[in-house]
């Protein structure tokens, strides 16, 4: 989260955000968070989760934009953990915070279950994982947002400008890689069945897994239009982070995961070669928003930290982030 949010955040925005969706003093806590303030709260013995962004982050017509994505996912059969509205009946709060910018405040029902290592991963789990997926996708092959003013943004909008607006002057070679690399993905094809909304930030963070198995999926600050081979490419680059051998890794995970997404979606196997380039975009991104937000010489945090390793060295040298010939994966998709 950019410092300048977190300096007009205070305890009267919090209380403002509370009375607008009735929730009690004794009912909220404060969880770990990346890009907002998000807290979870009990109303009538059911639980929610309150989000407080700003608008120096997402303007009030992407979050109307997102919810109604949400919402509509869930419509369509999705287990998504839905918005709800404020005790005004709105989707989408706005406070004032009296330095000329607004806090905009959301709530979801809380998704059941654990994270997926505090379950287990298993083959199964990625079936689903991937039936999940391709669910949200064939959906969005029919998606037409209520509100064209609220159209939430393509995956190269400003709004997803990382590299340019947070690497260091130094990083002369990473920027020049990224606008190589962004000028390809523009000569891909935008096909009905392979381009669409897509959540972006699918990884397994952002769900949870209940006794049954299901998979509930939120956090969908960063949906946006984009080729659906690049959702799959991002679920692949943080799940594969935790593996020994991601060669080996890669080739079980990504049967599973295939198999289930067909199961609800058909991408042709020609977008399998682009899940490196894929890769990559996000490889660089991450690293700019790992310089925003850290001192890259001294980071505290582990995961961050093992991802930095060697990563300058592995972007400047057109490394690949993982080493596997993904077309070998056509007879799954």
């Amino acid at each position: 989260m950019e410092q300048r949010i977190k300096d007009r955040y205070s305890d009267r925005i919090l209380q403002a955000a509370m009375r607008l969706y009735g929730i009690a003093v004794n009912d909220i806590r404060l969880l770990n968070s990346f890009e907002s303030f998000i807290y979870e709260y009990q109303r009538e013995s059911k639980a929610y989760i309150l989000r407080i962004g700003h608008s120096l982050h997402r303007s009030e017509a992407l979050i109307q934009g997102e919810v109604d994505w949400i919402n509509y996912l869930a419509a369509g059969g999705v287990s998504v953990a839905r918005a709800i509205c404020s005790e005004s009946g709105n989707l989408v709060e706005t406070i004032e915070d009296e330095l000329g910018g607004k806090f905009l405040v959301t709530a979801f029902v809380r998704a059941d279950g654990k994270s997926p290592w505090d379950i287990g991963w298993t083959p199964g789990m990625y079936e689903t994982y991937g039936k999940l997926l391709g669910r949200i996708h064939a959906l969005s092959v029919q998606y037409k947002p209520l509100n064209l003013a609220s159209r939430r943004p393509a995956w190269d909008d400003d709004l997803f400008e990382f590299v340019e607006r947070y690497l260091p002057p130094s990083e002369i070679v990473a920027k020049e890689k990224y606008q190589k690399l962004c000028t390809y993905l523009h000569t891909l094809p935008i096909e009905a069945m392979s381009y669409g909304m897509i959540h972006q930030d699918a990884h397994g963070s952002n769900f949870f897994v209940d006794d049954s198995g299901q998979i509930t999926l939120f956090d969908f600050d960063e949906c946006a239009y984009s080729w659906f081979i690049n959702d799959i490419a991002i679920v692949l680059f943080y799940i594969v982070m935790d593996a020994e051998n991601w060669m080996e890794f890669t080739s079980e995970f990504m049967v599973h995961f295939l198999r289930g997404y067909r199961q609800e979606h058909h991408l042709d196997p020609k977008w399998l070669k682009e899940i490196p380039n894929f890769l990559k975009l996000r490889e660089i991104e991450l690293y700019a928003v790992i310089h925003r937000d850290f001192d890259v010489n001294n980071i505290d945090h582990w995961w961050c930290a093992r991802f930095m390793q060697d990563r300058k060295y592995r972007i400047e040298h057109d490394m690949p982030f993982i080493d596997f010939d993904f077309e070998l994966l056509s007879g799954y998709i």
